[in-house]
């Protein structure tokens, strides 16, 4: 069983050393110059037996073994300059044949340099030494035997078939080296893509992060300034139910707040389902945060006309809303009035937001939540534009979120009913 194994397995390597040199640059190939010193002595010693044991009669004399071994040395350096190399071959060549000396002994080596030439080089450069190299053969041989010189036209379909067969290695590494680059390039791109999509996950999570995060200690943080002013405002005459309800309302922001970032950090759990993203907000949610906000202290009113938008885009629309909120609570001063707007209208969805605050502060440092609305418009196509109100008093922040990939619809009015919600919170006390 052992030597089965082994003998499967040597014929299996050798196959795939072979084939790895022949697919391998020789101008990049590792060992240039020890591979081709080994080549270079197999042959002269192949040469040297051709030599003594064939064709007595044109035995090479000291000269002849002199010229055969000296066409054997720039083998060793064949793959470094292909045609220079051919070059000083034949010029030692020449002279070998023209005395007349065994003419198959020089053979392989000179097959090797024209096959090297033509492996490396331009096939029309092939071409051209290849039709050089015959006419000066036969022209070399013509001078010494007429004879000679029509066996060796004979025999120029070796070295036809030798360029022929270097041009299509030639060919062949050139298109597994196409191969080989397109796999990487699709594995480059696989790769980017998939750091793309790392980065965009990351991104949205951030965004999540920040809103909800922002949103919600903005509100505990006011709700908490509510309990802290009725504690303080009047001791002997304490209201204990608008402490409690403040209270209740702070315990409600934390519940909503952990439901929703449980929710987020669900997706960084999901090993299984990278793509796994949870449920997303819609405009069915929009009423809440109104309620949230009025829990803050602002007055709002809700405009609600658009059914049936994509998840996406319903997401977007309720993020901007939320951090337009936020910021009203935290920059519009104390009691503003805002204004939330959102409706279909020729395939996009229309929001504003408008407060008749103070606004932020100018001096104070830039935080991420207009960046945050911005990437939001921008990931499902939309466009967003915030600055302050014309008449310089209040904050505007209107957007257009596109919906292309799903029909929107407008609710229209029936009888005794309205098309639009309109919720107007008021501060309670």
């Amino acid at each position: 069983m052992q030597a089965s194994t082994t003998a499967t397995f040597w014929p299996s390597r050798l196959g795939e050393r072979i084939m790895a040199a022949i697919n391998r640059d020789p101008l990049t190939a590792p060992h240039r110059v020890r591979n081709d010193a080994v080549l270079a002595a197999v042959l002269l010693v192949g040469a040297v037996c051709l030599a003594w044991f064939t064709d007595e009669g044109r035995r090479p004399d000291a000269l002849g073994w002199t010229l055969l071994v000296a066409a054997h040395v720039p083998i060793v350096w064949r793959r470094h300059r292909p045609l220079l190399v051919l070059a000083a071959v034949f010029a030692v060549v020449g002279p070998y044949h023209a005395l007349d000396n065994n003419h198959a002994a020089p053979g392989p080596a000179s097959y090797v340099a024209l096959y090297t030439l033509a492996v490396t080089g331009r096939p029309l450069r092939t071409i051209l030494t290849g039709t050089a190299v015959l006419t000066a053969s036969v022209s070399i041989m013509l001078t010494v035997d007429t004879h000679r010189a029509v066996e060796l036209l004979r025999i120029s379909g070796w070295v036809i078939a030798i360029l022929f067969a270097g041009v299509d290695v030639r060919y062949y590494r050139q298109y597994v080296a196409s191969i080989v680059e397109r796999a990487e390039r699709a594995e480059r791109t696989r790769e980017e893509e998939a750091r793309r999509r790392v980065a965009e996950e990351r991104l949205r999570v951030a965004r999540d992060l920040h809103d909800l995060l922002t949103h919600s200690i903005t509100l505990i943080g006011v709700q908490t300034s509510v309990a802290a002013h009725v504690l303080t405002a009047d001791p002997d005459r304490l209201d204990r139910a608008a402490v409690a309800k403040a209270l209740d309302d702070i315990a409600e922001t934390c519940r909503s707040a952990r439901g929703e970032l449980r929710t987020t950090l669900e997706v960084l759990r999901a090993q299984d389902t990278p793509d796994a993203r949870g449920p997303l907000p819609d405009l069915r949610g929009l009423p809440d945060l109104a309620e949230a906000a009025r829990l803050a202290g602002a007055s709002v009113e809700l405009s609600l006309r658009a059914d049936d938008v994509p998840p996406a885009v319903g997401a977007a629309a309720y993020r901007i809303v939320q951090e337009a909120l936020t910021n009203a609570v935290r920059h519009a001063g104390p009691e503003p009035a805002v204004r939330v707007e959102v409706y279909a209208d020729r395939g996009a969805v229309r929001l504003s937001v408008t407060d008749d605050g103070t606004g932020p502060d100018p001096a104070g440092a830039p935080g991420f939540g207009l960046v945050g609305m911005r990437e939001r418009a921008r990931s499902v196509g939309g466009t967003l534009d915030a600055g302050p109100r014309e008449g310089g008093t209040g904050f505007e922040v209107t957007a257009v979120l596109p919906t292309p990939t799903a029909p929107l619809t407008t609710a229209t009015p029936t009888a005794g009913t309205t098309a639009t919600t309109t919720i107007t919170a008021e501060r309670a006390g």
